[in-house]
């Protein structure tokens, strides 16, 4: 298991371009590892095909792709001719995926999913996703069950997230998107709120305590 904050185990393994470290892979970029049950279903298709659409995304916020699951490397490379025409893409794939045919990983990182497995009876991992900083430590974890697809779309703003508020005092609420209002941090006082942020705002509420301040997205 990888806990928050944690240095994210840097593995050796086989991918469909090759083998792969994942700290020299990463480089000085942040990351997204994510793993799907199985190759040649058809959630998993779907999900595979919408990361690859969405790369120019990733790359905006200096992100690189590695996917993983319990298959052969072979079943990768004949499974993504399915992804592309699926999801009408051409052209090289736009990420490796990694085999994990012996459930290393899917064991070490805590992401094997009890109430799936294969016609031999072996468990799958879940649809784990995990991001990674560029001090390799871990910044985010999530874990669907196989009959969830994820919303990758909400992991892109969840990346947003954290890389504002890795670099600012400020946390984001609930539904946040890049370019509202959000939270001044609990630590910061309220001269230093005064410097840092002169928009901000200070909520009143029935307890008097003045923690909820809002401020317009720092730059």
């Amino acid at each position: 298991m990888v806990n928050l904050g944690d240095v994210f185990p840097n593995f050796t393994a086989e991918s469909s371009v090759g083998t792969i470290k994942l700290h020299t892979y990463l480089g000085d970029s942040w990351g997204i590892v994510f793993a799907h049950p199985a190759d040649f279903t058809p959630v998993c298709t779907t999900e595979l095909g919408c990361v690859a659409k969405l790369v120019p995304e990733f790359t905006k916020r200096n992100v690189k792709l590695l996917a993983i699951s319990c298959d052969s490397v072979e079943d990768h490379v004949g499974w993504i001719k399915d992804i592309q025409a699926y999801s009408e893409l051409s052209g090289e794939f736009p990420y490796p995926i990694i085999g994990d045919k012996d459930r290393d990983l899917a064991v070490t990182l805590g992401m094997i999913d009890p109430d799936e497995k294969n016609a031999e009876g072996l468990p799958l991992s879940c649809r784990a996703v995990f991001l990674i900083g560029p001090d390799k430590r871990l910044k985010l974890s999530l874990l669907y069950p196989a009959t969830t697809g994820r919303n990758f779309n909400e992991i892109l703003r969840a990346i947003d997230s954290i890389q504002l508020t890795a670099a600012k005092k400020v946390a984001t609420p609930v539904d946040w998107k890049p370019g509202s209002a959000c939270m001044v941090l609990p630590s910061v006082s309220a001269e230093e709120a005064k410097s840092l942020f002169p928009e901000h705002t200070v909520h009143n509420v029935p307890s008097g305590k003045e923690y909820i301040r809002t401020t317009p997205q720092p730059e």
